[in-house]
């Protein structure tokens, strides 16, 4: 019986399992990745597409099968690096569980940190669709109203960032704002940012949110804001769900990315593409390389 090594968590066996809660249940499925069972039973150089990944920029990605954690490939997947606006993964999850979607969320003066934001000062937004605005559009400002909003202040909500980084077993992760703008202090892995993507998808309302193409947001005083998903994967790769774009010239050309084909689900981050076109035919490549491992691997 082949043996698998796992990493940032121990999957719970089968009776085990039935015992656990369902946050017990995420948590396992969300940390859990085996990272020798596709390699031995494949040679993954003789599956069409292997050629192709030492030509991708990226300087890092992980990719993995999701029901399972099955490891498909990895590049400087423990380096740690900017991770852009994948921030606003974790910024978004904790609203949808510290917030309430009904309160009113003002975009005052001191959250205005950069004039690259859809949202004004003096903007009023249900809070709910204040999420959907800045997970749709990438809104830097949006994040630090929801920071303000849900923490009281930044500082209380990068260490609620914090605390929940350290609960899901990102060990190479700092987070010192909400949003990904540069600070040397603001790091991840794209290990630690897969965890994070495949625990926010287990949300129903993250998932739709991060899977809709195109949404119209309103404003309290009845304007709209028409926002399309900054992740064009969603309308131009079969059976994408997500999950999230980040850029900044430190960081590069940043996505996570989640796919589903003919049963199969796959969670791929990638991180420092060269441009930001790039970072989605490169992610493409990836999973179309995964989807071919995948079908080998369930014909063995």
């Amino acid at each position: 019986m082949m043996l698998s090594f796992m990493t940032a968590c121990n999957r719970a066996t089968s009776h085990e399992e039935k015992s656990l809660s369902a946050e017990e249940r995420r948590l396992n499925n969300s940390c859990t990745i085996d990272t020798v069972s596709v390699s031995q039973a494949l040679a993954l150089e003789t599956i069409e597409g292997w050629d192709s990944l030492s030509l991708l920029t990226a300087d890092a990605w992980i990719l993995v099968e999701g029901s399972e954690g099955l490891l498909i490939s990895e590049k400087n997947a423990d380096k740690r690096m900017f991770p852009a606006s994948l921030t606003k993964m974790m910024t978004c999850l904790l609203a949808l569980e510290k917030g309430t979607m009904s309160d009113t969320v003002e975009i005052t003066k001191d959250v205005f940190v950069t004039r690259d934001a859809r949202v004004r000062p003096g903007d009023s937004y249900e809070m709910g669709n204040l999420v959907n605005e800045m997970m749709m559009i990438s809104d830097n400002v949006a994040a630090y109203a929801l920071a303000k909003h849900v923490g009281g202040d930044t500082l209380a909500f990068c260490n609620m960032m914090n605390e929940k980084a350290h609960y899901l077993g990102m060990d190479n992760t700092h987070f010192a704002n909400p949003n990904g703008m540069p600070n040397d202090s603001n790091y991840s892995t794209a290990r630690d940012l897969l965890v994070l993507s495949r625990y926010c998808m287990h949300d129903s309302t993250f998932a739709s949110i991060v899977g809709t193409p195109f949404m119209d947001i309103p404003l309290l005083d009845k304007r709209h804001l028409p926002c399309h998903n900054t992740n064009t994967l969603l309308t131009s790769y079969e059976g994408c769900m997500g999950v999230k774009t980040g850029f900044t010239r430190k960081a590069g050309a940043c996505l996570s990315s989640a796919a589903t084909r003919n049963g199969v689900t796959l969670f791929l981050v990638l991180l420092k593409s060269k441009d930001q076109a790039s970072r989605f035919s490169e992610s493409a490549t990836l999973l179309n390389y995964g989807f071919r491992v995948m079908e080998a691997y369930r014909s063995k």
